[in-house]
């Protein structure tokens, strides 16, 4: 292969020819092979990384620090990278030590390199437009680098929201098809009392909803950035107005309200907007797992089960059970959110082990953050359309399960009494006969009676009236 020598503050090193990237790069692939994961992996950070050096370089020219060549140079080279070029440059692992330094580096020496392109110049000829003095100026690795991180997770939670939606909306449409499918509800995997299949889904749709607003307002915490604290958070090497210019050109560049933060030097060490969108993807994958277990449940058999529900068959479920066929798209989504809970741990420990003026952990947190996101998008869009569009109801199922179970005695109660309900629900049990037989029976209702309370008008939402309780 051939090579190109460049050199740093360690001395010389060999750098692939027809590489974009520099020397700092080339160190870090070699320093840090740890996940196998690549910035390039998630060409959101990509992109936010190539629109945080645009907004410094219209900034320094706008201040006078960066002449018009070069600016439009680096600005050219910004927006090759925003439109998908050169992302396999981005080269470096996710977790790697330094603070991000590596990451910033790659970029910055990927711009440099496609910026002197443009200028008519060799890769690596840095005396025209230098990675750190120009495409990094006013800039230090824990200002560009977070920043870049909190517009990538909002890139990231956009399509997230979508994908989420589109899956509460297949959800609610389950819960129109089998609004008419009455069946027995479950406490603690005991039967409980009647509802509807219909009911069932609706709730699974209603639930997951709730974490799209706290997603956006999440998000919203995220506009806040220190870009223009360089080191610490002091702005040292930097405009008096650099700051406040810089973020006001990220806003315009990526279309999002990005904002100062009041203190750098708080904004610079803290990372609990981090912390709190962590929770909520924890928060939702914890739900998406419920649901999971729930379809599993619901499915389970297909004879020896619930069964009230059928899953579209995916895969064969066994290499030794013949016709045995496996829920496997809620046991890969149960996966997911175990994942997700753990890259929250990770989250959690990697913020609370800053010290001082710097979290040197930020790599962890933001790889979690932006793997939670994508692995959650994946598994939504997998459950949608590989599970829920396919799922049917198994009617005749659920009608069985509802006649053959004492839960109705309890919407019975306020007529014939709990000491009555209580003894039918027990020679139900012992004798195998129904509710609605022994009930009839010992005369405690009659047929019209019986019939009345048992509806699922009856059963499936308030109707209580005047009670004449028999004794």
């Amino acid at each position: 292969m051939k090579t190109r020598i460049e050199h740093d503050l360690l001395g010389d090193k060999e750098v692939p020819v027809d590489a974009w990237y520099g020397i700092q790069t080339q160190r870090a692939v070699e320093n840090f092979a740890i996940t196998g994961v690549p910035i390039s992996h998630f060409p959101e950070l990509v992109k936010a990384l190539a629109l945080v050096k645009m907004a410094a370089a219209k900034a320094n020219n706008k201040l006078g620090n960066l002449d018009s060549t070069k600016t439009g140079a680096i600005l050219a080279a910004c927006e090759d990278i925003c439109a998908g070029h050169l992302h396999d440059q981005f080269v470096v692992d996710l977790i790697q030590g330094g603070a991000g330094t590596s990451t910033n580096m790659n970029a910055n020496e990927v711009i440099a390199n496609l910026a002197l392109e443009k200028l008519g110049h060799g890769k690596g000829e840095y005396q025209h437009l230098h990675p750190n003095d120009d495409v990094n100026r006013s800039q230090s690795t824990n200002d560009a680098y977070p920043t870049a991180a909190c517009l990538a997770i909002q890139f990231a939670a956009d399509p997230l929201i979508d994908t989420i939606e589109s899956l509460i909306a297949a959800l609610s449409k389950k819960g129109v098809e089998f609004a008419d499918v009455v069946k027995m509800g479950r406490t603690q995997l005991q039967d409980a009392v009647p509802m509807t299949l219909g009911q069932e889904f609706e709730a699974f749709a209603v639930n997951l909803s709730e974490d799209i607003d706290r997603l956006r307002e999440a998000c919203a915490l995220l506009c806040e950035v220190n870009l223009g604290g360089t080191a610490i958070g002091t702005g040292i090497n930097t405009h008096p107005e650099y700051a406040a210019l810089a973020v006001r050109y990220l806003a315009e560049f990526s279309g999002k309200p990005m904002v100062r933060a009041a203190n750098l030097v708080e904004a610079t060490s803290d990372m609990g907007a981090f912390v709190l969108f962590s929770g909520i993807l924890r928060r939702f994958a914890v739900k998406l797992g419920k649901m999971a277990n729930d379809l599993r449940l619901l499915s389970s058999g297909p004879r020896a089960g619930f069964g009230e529900i059928k899953l579209p068959p995916m895969q064969p479920g066994s290499s030794i059970m013949p016709g045995k066929v496996n829920p496997v798209i809620p046991e890969a989504v149960n996966q997911t959110a175990y994942q997700v809970i753990a890259n929250d741990l990770a989250v959690t420990l990697a913020a609370e082990a800053g010290q001082l003026q710097l979290n040197a952990m930020e790599p962890l947190i933001i790889y979690n953050l932006l793997n939670s996101m994508k692995m959650l998008g994946s598994a939504c869009s997998m459950l949608e359309n590989r599970c829920i569009q396919g799922i049917e109801a198994d009617r005749e199922r659920c009608a069985q399960l509802l006649d053959q179970s004492i839960g109705t005695i309890t919407a019975l109660v306020p007529y014939i009494g709990y000491a009555n309900a209580s003894r039918i629900a027990q020679t139900a049990l012992h004798t195998g006969s129904t509710v609605r037989e022994l009930v009839l029976a010992e005369g405690l209702l009659d047929e019209a009676e019986l019939e009345q309370l048992l509806s699922p008008q009856s059963m499936l939402a308030p109707h209580l009236t005047t009670i004449n309780k028999k004794s």
